[in-house]
């Protein structure tokens, strides 16, 4: 055993320094502008890292992540649960973390109320890809990562997150377009039905002509997945409201009503319509004027400020045009309609022109309202990434 000791001590005294061998793993080009990109998108990213905290900062800088504060593992190992929700949210870089401290942060961070996404490649990565909101991997990651992940990234690139961002948001953005297109005229006919029954003593229309109705009401709705979307509805997060879709139904079905009562009041009180010309009339002015207020509810923004979808334009203006030439054709005494008179069609434009315009006004105000007394908390995404060994990067 002495003899070994000597021996070694003798190789070494015999070394000579000749250098230092560096090794860079330098991060993919661009990848700072992605998370600015994402940072104004709303989504926030951590740094989470076994590595050594100087590593940790040197790879944050390069990202412009912020160093104000890093977190080792041995910080979350004398921090109470309490303590780490509080900083969990200030803290961007987590440097000497353990497996099990992955799966903590991320679960502080819910708790926050932060939605979290978490990017993960390697065996520890298991359990905080399960606990995270949205688990992403890699395609060149473990078996074990990929099955855990709700997602799994084709391409080595972030900016392919900032894409599915932009497209997920808009898909939801035109889905409650359709939401509150579709309940608030449904709200509408309802009341407007119930209402022209006290007084009426027929239907106010046939069932075939409900019917037909709903056809060509759902027809522009059908195209709102294709609509264009207003910046401003990507730019960050939005959340699926109860309570802010039934103020919304309330207020524009109401809103409905008040004009189809109106439209009731002309043909009654002014034409002296009969059965026939009353449900013809009040076909014609609900379709026409369901069709035209899709595009003012299609968006927060004055409607002639917000370009619509050319499909969803062409199909208003087809809907229009047909609801009007409807009367005069051969289908309308198989469906129950009359041609209208002329002083009709003239006050027909007069009604849906106020309609618009009072619809306009109402939604300025009901936004401006809601912004006014929701208090909206910072519910931003994280984004959590990770290193290619399995520890987060």
């Amino acid at each position: 055993m002495g003899s070994e000791t000597a021996i070694h001590k003798g190789h070494e005294s015999e070394i000579t320094f000749l250098g230092l061998l560096v090794l860079d793993d330098p991060l993919r080009a661009g990848i700072a502008g992605t998370l600015q990109s994402l940072l104004g998108l709303g989504i926030a990213t951590k740094l989470i890292t076994g590595d050594n905290r100087l590593v940790a900062a040197h790879i944050a800088s390069q990202a412009g992540l912020p160093l104000a504060q890093v977190l080792t593992g041995e910080d979350l190992r004398q921090m109470s649960d309490e303590a780490l929700l509080r900083r969990a949210n200030e803290v961007a870089v987590f440097a000497e973390v353990e497996p099990n401290q992955k799966e903590r942060i991320i679960l502080a961070l819910k708790k926050a109320g932060r939605v979290v996404g978490y990017i993960g490649d390697g065996i520890n990565d298991a359990s905080a890809l399960h606990a995270a909101d949205v688990g992403i991997s890699v395609a060149n990651a473990v078996d074990v990562a990929k099955e855990a992940a709700d997602f799994v990234l084709l391409e080595k690139d972030l900016g392919v997150l900032e894409r599915g961002v932009r497209e997920g948001r808009a898909t939801f953005a035109n889905t409650m377009k359709y939401v509150f297109m579709a309940t608030s005229a449904n709200f509408g006919n309802m009341f407007s039905m119930a209402g022209a029954s006290l007084f009426l003593t027929f239907l106010p229309l046939l069932p075939k002509q409900v019917l037909l109705m709903n056809l060509l009401t759902d027809l522009p709705e059908m195209t709102i997945a294709t609509d264009l979307v207003d910046p401003e509805m990507v730019e960050r997060p939005r959340r699926w409201e109860i309570g802010f879709i039934r103020r919304f139904m309330i207020v524009f079905g109401v809103i409905s009503s008040v004009f189809d009562f109106l439209t009731f009041g002309v043909l009654l009180l002014v034409l002296h319509a009969k059965e026939a010309e009353l449900r013809t009339g009040w076909f014609v002015e609900s379709v026409v004027s369901s069709a035209l207020i899709v595009l003012v509810v299609r968006t927060r923004r004055p409607f002639h400020r917000s370009r619509p979808g050319r499909a969803l334009l062409i199909a208003t203006l087809v809907v229009v045009g047909l609801t009007l030439l409807l009367p005069f054709s051969p289908l309308a005494a198989l469906l129950g309609f009359v041609p209208l008179p002329f002083v009709f069609l003239v006050s027909l434009g007069p009604i849906v022109l106020l309609f618009v315009v009072t619809a306009e006004a109402a939604k300025s105000v009901f936004y401006r309202r809601e912004e006014r007394n929701v208090v909206v908390a910072d519910r931003a995404g994280t984004v959590l990434t990770t290193g290619a060994d399995g520890s987060s990067r």
